[in-house]
């Protein structure tokens, strides 16, 4: 008998959630979105069973999921705290890539009470990055430096952003303004989004500018490492233009009044941008992704270095941000149906990694979907007293 997944949302993520999983035999797929013209093309690409629901009800959500083995959470971060907590209250098991503002660790309790798993922030970052350092962090006797720097990026420049969003406008702007917290000498520590610029060189994309965003999420309290940091890549000058919508008060979520109506400048920003931000079918982007784990084990000092070029796939029509994003949840949430994760309770993904072997099975099973990770280990020798 086949196992049911339901895929909650989508988007060009969750779409390619969908296409994935429908392609093993064992598993009965449902998609599960807002939109019929989105579930009519899923529907004929892929012969998926399709439900329109309005996801934001946690009535709709319930019916969606009844006599689901795993519901996959692929819905904007607006919506994805109360969805998840939809989801466990209903008995279901759960893998979510919504980059929802709340901690979803709370939820853990009630988890662990309804007997079902729930695996959160499992993208590409946050997501394959945090199990990239769960991994490394168990393998070494110290971790004294995790730097993650990411971003998804149109192959083709063009001005003024030299950018599209591969999920959610609204979501793209919370990198913007969400305060971003890291790790200092042992110290926690919170900046401005957009803060602290720098350049970086990627082999086959050439210079790209970081800026902190808060995407460290659970490694903050997972990893007992005394300097963590997260950061976003774009190309040069991107910085500069969101800065200049953020200052002037477009990113908002105040309400404003113009000619007697009220409005969110977020929305307003949101509503101008999709159509400039929104990639054309064919379009080509890619994945850039570095994680740096620097600590020390046998006496000595090692430096981890995990790095994901991908680029758009042609042949299958998949963005490259939607593949690297998606993969990693298809991937765990399969782990779930089989009962290889049966363990109850809210869990991050640099948790799971921790399992010897667990890193090494993910990076094989995304090589063999085109998603290649490259690493290599530096050892240094400490010097006498260190």
């Amino acid at each position: 008998m086949k196992k049911r997944a339901v895929v909650l949302g989508c988007g060009m993520v969750g779409s390619t959630i969908v296409r994935d999983l429908a392609a093993d035999d064992a598993l009965e797929v449902v998609a599960v979105d807002a939109n019929p013209a989105t579930l009519a093309k899923l529907k004929e690409s892929t012969g998926v069973k399709t439900l329109a629901a309005d996801l934001s009800s946690p009535q709709k959500i319930r019916g969606a999921v009844a006599g689901a083995d795993v519901a996959l959470g692929a819905l904007p971060s607006a919506l994805g705290f109360a969805a998840l907590e939809t989801l466990i209250d209903a008995g279901v098991n759960c893998c979510d890539i919504s980059f929802m503002e709340q901690d979803a660790q709370k939820l853990s309790l009630a988890a662990q009470e309804k007997r079902v798993t729930v695996v959160v922030d499992c993208g590409v970052a946050p997501g394959l990055s945090n199990m990239i350092v769960g991994h490394v962090d168990a393998l070494l006797d110290e971790t004294t430096s995790v730097e993650i720097y990411v971003g998804g990026l149109p192959k083709e420049r063009r001005r003024p952003f030299e950018y599209k969003a591969p999920f959610a406008p609204s979501d793209v702007i919370e990198e913007y303004t969400r305060p971003s917290r890291f790790r200092e000498q042992g110290i926690a520590v919170t900046r401005p989004a957009l803060s602290e610029p720098e350049f970086m060189d990627f082999a086959g994309v050439g210079t790209l500018e970081a800026f902190n965003t808060d995407g460290l999420r659970t490694l903050l309290y997972t990893i007992n490492a005394p300097n963590m940091k997260e950061k976003t890549l774009r190309y040069p000058g991107h910085i500069d233009l969101m800065r200049v919508l953020r200052d002037c008060g477009f990113f908002s979520k105040d309400e404003i009044e113009v000619n007697g109506v009220r409005v969110r400048p977020r929305d307003f920003t949101s509503a101008l941008l999709f159509p400039q931000w929104a990639y054309q079918p064919g379009e080509e982007d890619i994945t850039v992704m570095r994680v740096i784990v620097d600590g020390r084990r046998d006496g000595r000092r090692e430096r981890h270095t995990y790095d994901l070029f991908d680029t758009y796939d042609s042949m299958n029509g998949m963005s490259s941000m939607a593949r690297t994003t998606a993969f990693p949840a298809t991937i765990v949430a399969r782990r779930i149906v089989d009962g290889t994760l049966n363990e109850p309770g809210v869990f991050a993904p640099e948790q799971l990694a921790r399992k010897d072997g667990f890193l090494k099975s993910v990076l094989a099973e995304l090589a063999g979907r085109g998603v290649v990770v490259t690493s290599q280990r530096g050892i240094f020798e400490l010097p006498a007293g260190a």
